[in-house]
């Protein structure tokens, strides 16, 4: 295993930025959540997924709601020990390790904190290796593994814990449970063993997310060939550079919804136009798809290289759109059922970044 202190944070909360593609919530929050468990409990141990025992029991564990209002309703922190504890009451089984659902936002983090104070590893591994809207929308998934029985906790002390038929019933349910106890809750979901998290989850995602962070932070600070670096590290390419001359955002039915349009900085009559459901999703050139998922839209600050999240898009902002190629642990199965642009709600197919 190797250990995580504060020093190290750095890199994944600014990768954990990129990977959320513009929702997950804000990392920086995740943070400073992690530095004070750091600070209370100790160091943090992460473990690959070979290095546990096969019949040891994990979870995960997220914030769930819309980005817009976890930065208003800032976590509190024992939310998140309270559903896993509430999971593990259910399930009667002592949960052995910690893993995050995905890591992408805060969702990176958090399980680090969670891991450090309930006295468990945190795995580096994840179901998605970007962040999603939605809990179903995950590798776990695609490899027949169910999201419950899960929990949901809030910062007032409610607990809830319940079983569904499906994941997709599962999103449905704790959507609609996380509407009605604020829209900014913790849940601890997808209880598995080692051993079908070895044939399930995405490994290294983690390490890969902190060195991400590296190399963006090397871009940032104008490094030669560091954009040549990163583009080759996550064989990637830049999509898209202009201003945004558009913007409709708003808050409903438990997602932060918009759309926002970026103009050309030579072409005026050239657009792109991204469909945002809590994270940046469908980028659409002159009409035409040109991002779609599970393949990653991540906005950043054309002079700074800083990604730019949902809740903090503004007119007049100059931007670059990075496109990146999603997992391939996301291409199996019906994966375009669960992860494809039909998933959320696009009519339009599949465009693939290799062309």
């Amino acid at each position: 295993m190797r250990r995580i202190a504060s020093e190290d944070l750095d890199h994944l909360t600014l990768g954990a930025t990129l990977l959320g593609t513009g929702g997950g919530g804000d990392p920086f929050i995740a943070k400073l959540m992690v530095e004070q468990a750091i600070e209370d409990f100790g160091p943090i141990d992460v473990a690959t997924l070979d290095e546990l025992d096969d019949d040891a029991l994990v979870a995960t564990v997220a914030v769930l709601g819309a980005p817009t209002v976890i930065i208003e309703k800032i976590p509190s922190g024992s939310e998140f020990t309270d559903a896993v504890r509430a999971l593990s009451s259910y399930m009667g089984r002592k949960i052995q390790a910690i893993m995050p659902v995905e890591v992408g936002g805060m969702n990176t983090l958090i399980p680090l904190a969670v891991a450090t104070e309930l006295g468990v590893p945190c795995l580096d591994a994840d179901g998605m290796r970007r962040a999603f809207p939605q809990i179903e929308m995950t590798s776990f998934t695609l490899a027949g593994l169910s999201s419950s029985p899960m929990s949901l906790a809030d910062e007032k002390g409610n607990k809830i814990a319940f079983e569904t038929v499906s994941n997709q019933m599962g999103e449905r349910l704790v959507r609609g449970s996380a509407m009605m106890l604020g829209l900014a809750n913790a849940v601890s979901l997808y209880p598995m063993t080692v051993a079908q998290a070895k044939d399930a989850a995405v490994w290294g995602s983690m390490r890969y997310c902190s060195e991400l962070g590296g190399h963006l932070r090397a871009v940032q600070r104008q490094e030669p060939d560091a954009w040549d670096r990163l583009l080759a590290f996550t064989g990637g390419r830049i999509a898209f550079e202009g201003k945004i001359i558009d913007l409709d955002r708003r808050t409903t039915t438990g997602f932060a919804r918009g759309t926002v349009t970026i103009e050309d900085f030579a072409d005026p009559t050239r657009t792109m136009r991204i469909e945002i459901q809590n994270e940046l999703l469908l980028a659409i050139e002159d009409g035409r798809p040109v991002v779609t998922p599970p393949d990653l839209i991540c906005m950043l600050d054309h002079e700074t290289a800083e990604p730019i999240t949902t809740e903090t898009l503004a007119y007049g902002q100059r931007v670059r759109i990075l496109a990146l190629p999603c997992a391939p642990e996301l291409k199996r199965g019906d994966w375009l059922d669960v992860v494809g642009p039909s998933a959320f709600g696009y009519d339009v197919d599949y465009v693939s970044l290799e062309g």
